[in-house]
């Protein structure tokens, strides 16, 4: 193996390992060291890969957005209706908070909870483009093929992840009566139905 396929893999598992952590105990309680010592590598080596907590944050942050974005890429080229494709996307959030939950609870509860970690090299929605490209996409071929109404990217963007978002933080807090899962065709009804043209 090639010695920067070494060091991307080592990155991955940093951050891999890093996103759990700040997950579970907080951005502010996990320290480098915490890190460091749940890889079985000396906290000087990590420093390495990345220089700070901060650099390692803003890493994580477009790590988990590549694979959000990659997902709804896919869907985006599939040959189906933008009410299908809002199916397929609830089901991929909602599979992800379950199998991966750290990349959902990272993003609602690291991200945008400490704004002032990610404000020099992350303003606005830099760290996310890849997600919100592709949602973007989503919407704007949604609105042509005449399924969507026309409206504000934000107004839109706002209402659908608010739907995911408070869904998965239900989830987290013990409060669904049912599996996440068993919501999809519900929710993907509901952000339909709230999203689509009236013509």
């Amino acid at each position: 193996m090639k010695k920067l396929e070494k060091k991307t893999l080592k990155s991955e598992s940093i951050i891999l390992a890093a996103l759990e952590l700040f997950s579970v105990k907080g951005f502010h309680r996990t320290t480098i060291p915490d890190i460091a010592d749940k890889l079985k590598m000396s906290a000087g080596n990590l420093y390495n890969y990345f220089a700070s907590k901060n650099i390692l944050a803003k890493e994580i942050i477009k790590y988990t957005s590549g694979i959000l974005g990659a997902e709804i890429e896919a869907i985006n080229q599939m040959d189906i209706s933008t009410q299908k494709k809002i199916h397929k996307i609830v089901e991929i959030y909602f599979k992800i908070s379950e199998k991966n939950p750290e990349q959902i609870d990272y993003f609602l509860r690291v991200y945008l909870a400490n704004r002032e970690v990610f404000h020099d090299g992350c303003e606005g929605m830099l760290c996310v483009s890849a997600f919100m490209t592709e949602l973007m996409i989503f919407f704007e071929e949604g609105v042509a093929s005449g399924e969507l109404r026309d409206q504000d990217f934000f107004s839109a963007f706002g209402l659908f992840m608010g739907y995911l978002g408070g869904m998965v933080f239900l989830k987290g807090e013990e409060v669904l009566p049912r599996d996440i899962e068993s919501y999809v065709d519900e929710i993907a009804y509901n952000i339909y139905a709230a999203l689509k043209s009236d013509g």
